[in-house]
């Protein structure tokens, strides 16, 4: 009989793959000149999330599609980063982003409002689970800089729990100047 840790692995690794998200945001046609002419391969660029605050972005290249697509969504997984969330729907705060000539400026959003991004960007926040947001690119429209500009803008945002944690205080209070910053009354409770 096998080792019970070994089939529990198994098992959640079985259950954990149907609960990614894929999107593939580019296909390149690239090719190699040489000798006898030019050989085509296919670079593919994926986007992966579990919906819940995780996302990873990817890149492969193969002769074929089907397997530049199979090498960029395993990079994604690898690559893969947690996001924190407020209330499971958009970002703690304003954040932007910068990779090559690629910039992104990337805003949280009240209830309802949707995602309100373009391209890459939008796969983006499909697999990562966010469903308010307010998202610009700027500057290049290359889906590689403005997916890793977007990447750098998420590795910037930080929770309240983690600033109060850093700041030796408590969530209450940095969510209190977060409100009050805003124009928002936030009312004190008795401690």
């Amino acid at each position: 009989m096998a080792n019970p840790a070994e089939n529990k692995q198994g098992r959640d690794f079985e259950r954990e793959e149907p609960e990614f998200v894929e999107k593939l945001v580019a296909v390149n046609r690239v090719a190699k000149v040489v000798k006898g002419g030019r050989r085509f391969g296919f670079a593919a660029l994926i986007v992966v999330g579990d919906g819940k605050g995780r996302v990873g972005t990817g890149h492969g290249k193969a002769k074929e599609v089907p397997e530049a697509i199979r090498k960029a969504t395993e990079a994604a997984k690898k690559n893969m980063i947690r996001v924190p969330l407020r209330e499971g729907r958009t970002l703690h705060h304003d954040v932007s982003g910068r990779f090559g000539a690629g910039r992104v400026h990337l805003r949280t959003a009240p209830s309802g409002t949707g995602v309100i991004a373009g391209g890459p960007l939008r796969a983006i926040f499909d697999c990562l689970g966010v469903q308010d947001v307010v998202a610009k690119a700027i500057g290049s429209s290359n889906p590689y800089n403005m997916v890793n500009a977007t990447f750098e803008a998420l590795k910037a945002i930080q929770s309240p729990r983690q600033v109060a944690a850093r700041r030796g205080r408590k969530v209450s209070d940095i969510v209190a100047q977060r409100e009050t910053a805003r124009g928002g009354s936030v009312e004190k409770t008795a401690e």
